[in-house]
């Protein structure tokens, strides 16, 4: 229970991280870009999940 806490704990502080990169970059805040923000900051943040497990679980 406590690894999966983490596991999303660390998913959450990516997305933020990510999504708050993509608001400062983009020139119009407005729906659509929320969504697509969010949407790819996930991906981001599953793909360097998955990054950080492949190295220290080596």
């Amino acid at each position: 229970m406590r690894a999966k806490a983490g596991a999303v704990a660390e998913f959450l502080a990516w997305w933020a991280a990510l999504w708050a990169l993509w608001l400062v970059l983009i020139s119009r805040v407005d729906g659509l870009e929320l969504l697509v923000g969010g949407s790819v900051a996930a991906l981001g943040a599953l793909a360097a999940g998955a990054a950080r497990r492949a190295v220290v679980d080596r």
